[in-house]
């Protein structure tokens, strides 16, 4: 590809020496990973410039170089004013607008967002078409799996993938969109037909000013769905009418509006639903029908996640006799309230709560199942906001009969200043068990027949980040290993 053919993408910039009948292979933003006839744009990230590693891109073969600031190079140099968005925009022009031919489902809010993307995985499944999913979990295309490391990638990586998908054939792209994406503008060029608003509790405070800075990432998934109606391809807001944010957000669009919700008047609704321990039934009320819902995921914040789900169904056109079917089957995600079984007398529950209001949710949730006693393991994550961790703290000794405080992911910081931070002026029934696996297993030995052990906070991690290094561990696989053991030699 000509580099005027990437130019057209950006109205202003400047040239050191004359560009547009370079030849480039592809672009980059990691100088270790850039090759001969690359286009390098240097980044101005969160932990590092990439302006400081030009000279490596150089020497690694770049044939130009985009950047918001002259560089001391041989290497033509594009000037704009702003990298990131000109790597978004080059990005698209590269894999050739990809979003324009697929239909894109974008999720965000605080919790929901993963399992609600399965939940139209499994939909659309039914509904015989492919999908790709992008998302906390992991990148699909097709029937191919790809690692993450971010909720949403890169601009780059995001079109890349996007373009993937769509010369496999993919049907429907489903993708999670995080307010640092969204804030960082990751997710620029790509063009969303539903966006899903699920809830926004407090999160990701150590990167966000505040919660209306919070609430005003979040809101520019809405905003950018544009101004205009296109007949053939409508777009639409889906939006929590019980959450106390959902006006902000019906505010933010000016497409039209699907709501859903339990407690104020929406379109599509969950009416006498009943919560048990081996699952929920509501009636479904939405614009297409009503239907009797019996499905084996637990918990009021399932009934949330449903009705989402069904409500971009809907707008998708999937029918109502799939919708049941989906939901009725559907087990959820891994570690998404994932019940644990090695045949003990008591349960075992293990869930990614790692915000407060998600905790409590969760715990609230064990309320309605439990017969015992409610015993909880969580910690809080390092180099993260700080402000949550004692409210976590506070709810797990409030809400809970026995509680275990242990490391998260701890990442570069000390263990010891994240416990002082969530217990400090702390008073109730709680122990401090900083290895992980010890902490399970002795809340494990404390369970009775009755009681349910929830294992909170890495739900489907399977690493733990102690001193910036990633070491296997995961939950559900732990306290697996450690009931057998408990079975084999019982004490």
């Amino acid at each position: 590809m000509k580099m005027s053919e990437l130019l057209q993408f950006l109205p202003f910039y400047q040239t050191t020496q004359p560009v547009a009948d370079i030849e480039v292979k592809g672009l980059s933003m990691d100088s270790r990973t850039t090759c001969k006839d690359d286009v390098f744009i240097a980044i101005r990230g969160v932990e590092a410039d990439g302006h400081r590693y030009i000279a490596s891109a150089v020497q690694k073969g770049a044939a130009v170089i985009v950047a918001e600031e002259a560089t001391d190079t041989d290497v033509p140099v594009v000037l704009v004013n702003d990298t990131s968005r000109a790597l978004a925009m080059m990005a698209c022009a590269f894999y050739k607008t990809p979003s324009h031919f697929l239909p894109v489902i974008g999720i965000t809010g605080t919790n929901g967002k993963t399992t609600i993307t399965y939940l139209l995985e499994e939909m659309f499944r039914l509904h015989r078409q492919r999908t790709g999913i992008i998302g906390t979990i992991q990148v699909k295309v097709g029937d191919r799996i790809f690692p993450v490391k971010n909720t949403t990638p890169d601009a780059l990586t995001l079109q890349r993938y996007l373009s993937d998908m769509r010369a496999e054939g993919v049907d429907q792209v489903i993708m999670e969109v995080s307010s640092h994406a969204l804030d960082q503008g990751r997710v620029y060029g790509c063009d969303f037909d539903i966006a899903v608003f699920t809830n926004l509790t407090m999160d990701h405070l150590d990167y966000h000013d505040n919660f209306d800075d919070y609430l005003r990432a979040k809101s520019l998934l809405f905003a950018q769905l544009g101004n205009g109606y296109n007949k053939g391809r409508e777009k639409f807001a889906v939006i929590n009418k019980d959450s106390p944010s959902a006006i902000k957000f019906i505010r933010s669009t000016s497409q039209a509006l699907l709501t859903y919700g339990i407690h104020e008047r929406a379109d599509v609704m969950a009416k006498d639903y009943v919560l048990k321990e081996t699952g929920t039934q509501f009636q479904l009320i939405t614009p297409i029908g009503n239907v009797r819902i019996d499905s084996p995921m637990m918990g009021m914040f399932s009934i949330y996640n449903m009705l989402a789900a069904a409500g971009v169904a809907v707008l998708s056109g999937i029918p109502l006799a799939t919708i049941q079917q989906s939901l009725g089957s559907s087990k959820g995600v891994k570690g998404r309230f994932e019940p644990i079984r090695e045949g003990q007398d008591f349960g075992v529950v293990i869930d990614y709560a790692h915000t407060p209001d998600s905790l409590e949710n969760v715990i609230q949730t064990l309320d309605g199942i439990c017969q015992g006693r409610k015993i909880v393991v969580v910690g809080c994550g390092g180099d993260r906001d700080r402000s949550k961790r004692p409210l976590m703290a506070r709810l797990s000794v409030d809400n809970a009969d026995l509680v275990f405080f242990t490391n998260d992911n701890p990442r570069t910081e000390e263990p010891a200043q994240i416990f002082h931070d969530m217990t400090i002026g702390l008073k109730g029934n709680y122990t401090i068990i900083e290895d992980r696996r010890e902490a399970i297993k002795q809340a494990l030995k404390q369970a009775k027949q009755g009681d349910i052990v929830l294992i909170a906070g890495k739900g489907h991690e399977t690493y733990q980040e102690m001193d910036g290094v990633r070491h296997p561990f995961d939950d559900g696989e732990t306290a697996k290993q450690i009931l057998r053991e408990m079975k084999e030699h019982p004490t």
